[in-house]
């Protein structure tokens, strides 16, 4: 009895809100983990060549990352009413905001990644005749890959707990339901969508893992190739001689 009277009696653990709501928690679960995935991707693709750009000097990287940095700083609310006149009340309002954020992270990542290669691999590299872009996309990129990676688990997870900040706009995935429910004191519908979001947070964080492993296998202790004197790729070359990384966020 206790249990069908949950929502009336309006526990914090109710499994009657689950099953009678759940609809409505698929629905919002979904929109939360796209709008999550489609920020990050978009801040990768951004992120890379502002890294490059840093890259140059001196007297690009102080621009780059102080402007990341800036962005970084401005309260969630602020970041989306600056960008109201421009997106109106829609996901790329969020989305643009999101992505902004996540850009202090992913370029300080690459920037990292990229400065770690070794500059004797480079210079091999262009002994065996590659060129600017294939150095990058064969050689450079491949072992900047942990930095990077490290780097898009750490947004992924703040980018999954800020996106609930869009509830404001109505574009806020499981922050849809927290933000109403705690107005009207619903328990059953805070803690449960509170719940699903930290479980999308390690869900995320744990297939990152599990990708970044995949990828970077020279970086698992006891996994490290030995040098092949005639390997005829300098990506294989240099990662058999990476260093170790340092230890994963």
């Amino acid at each position: 009895m206790a249990a069908q009277n949950c929502l009336v009696a309006n526990d914090w653990i109710c499994w009657d809100y689950v099953t009678s709501r759940s609809q409505e928690l698929t629905d919002a679960t979904l929109e939360h983990i796209w709008i999550t995935g489609v920020s990050v991707l978009i801040g990768i693709a951004v992120s890379v060549p502002l890294a490059l750009l840093a890259r140059r000097g001196r007297h690009w990287a102080a621009p780059v990352l102080g402007l990341t940095t800036l962005l970084y700083t401005i309260p969630s609310l602020a970041m989306f009413s600056l960008l109201l006149p421009v997106f109106g009340l829609s996901a790329a309002l969020v989305v643009t905001g999101l992505v902004l954020y996540s850009l202090t992270i992913l370029v300080r990542n690459v920037l990292a990644g990229l400065e770690a290669v070794p500059e004797d691999v480079r210079e091999a590299a262009r002994g065996m005749g590659y060129g600017p872009g294939r150095l990058l996309w064969q050689v450079e990129l491949p072992l900047a890959l942990p930095a990077l990676l490290a780097g898009v688990r750490i947004a992924t997870v703040s980018t999954v707990a800020l996106t609930t900040v869009g509830s404001i706009v109505g574009k806020g995935g499981l922050g849809n339901l927290i933000a109403p429910a705690v107005n009207s004191s619903f328990k059953a519908q805070v803690l449960t969508a509170s719940v699903l979001c930290v479980l999308l947070a390690l869900v995320a964080d744990l297939l990152l893992l599990g990708v970044q492993r995949l990828l970077t296998p020279w970086t698992r202790a006891g996994a490290r190739p030995a040098a092949s004197p005639s390997s005829s790729s300098p990506s294989s070359a240099a990662s058999a001689s990476a260093p170790a990384p340092a230890k994963e966020a």
